[in-house]
């Protein structure tokens, strides 16, 4: 089975998907992670171009340690479009990969990349799915969507699914994650620190020592599992 993961910036899907991912990986499952732009526009003092590369390094190290790939789209941060060119970027990546899951931003974001993201994946797996879109790859379907638990995406935002996280996806998640710069603190905001304290909170009150979350549609009935694969 293959897991999507597509995030607004290198580092989105990495931090709020990350061990569950890694967990796949070491399961047997192919992990893609998807970035539709590197979010390149916030560190204090590295200019755009410079921190775009260092981005796109950042990803492929955490792909590379957890056992996946890093895609990029050429788009620019805070500059991400919703038209229909992106939306058949994505069907077309999605076709290529044959993801059976796709994981991706909730739609109710702080940030206009985040919520553009969710607007875009939305179309694309449906275009996707439609054989009567002729394109360079078969159709595909997707047999879920997941939307990942981003501290930016607060708005309405209701997990209903929790993934327990073991030891070892969690060390190499945390490995992994440390490879960016912006994880580590060092734009400002101490996102490894509160993604590691996150585990727990989501893991506790469901029977795991630690946890990711994931929302699905509303009418979904509250699981807990022990992978993103496990009752897809």
């Amino acid at each position: 089975m293959k897991i999507m993961a597509i995030g607004g910036h290198a580092g989105d899907m990495d931090l709020t998907a990350g061990a569950a991912l890694a967990q796949a990986k070491l399961d047997g499952h192919e992990v893609v992670l998807f970035h539709l732009t590197p979010g390149e526009k916030g560190h204090p003092t590295l200019s755009p171009q410079d921190y775009a590369q260092q981005k796109i390094s950042e990803a492929k190290a955490f792909a590379s340690k957890i056992g996946g790939r890093a895609r990029f789209l050429d788009y620019g941060d805070g500059e991400l479009p919703v038209n229909e060119e992106v939306k058949w970027q994505v069907a077309d990546a999605i076709r290529e990969e044959k993801a059976d899951i796709v994981i991706t931003h909730w739609k109710n974001s702080i940030h206009k990349d985040h919520a553009n993201t969710y607007l875009i994946v939305e179309d694309a797996v449906f275009y996707a799915e439609l054989p009567a879109f002729k394109r360079e790859h078969p159709a595909h379907w997707v047999r879920q969507v997941y939307y990942a638990d981003n501290w930016e995406d607060p708005f309405d935002y209701n997990p209903d699914v929790y993934v327990g996280i073991r030891d070892e996806a969690f060390e190499l998640w945390l490995d992994a994650a440390s490879e960016y710069a912006y994880a580590r603190g060092e734009t400002g905001f101490q996102y490894l620190e509160y993604y590691k304290a996150l585990f727990p909170v989501r893991g506790l009150p469901h029977g795991f020592p630690r946890a990711e979350a994931f929302a699905r549609p509303a009418w979904s009935h509250q699981i807990r599992m022990k992978s993103l694969t496990e009752r897809s």
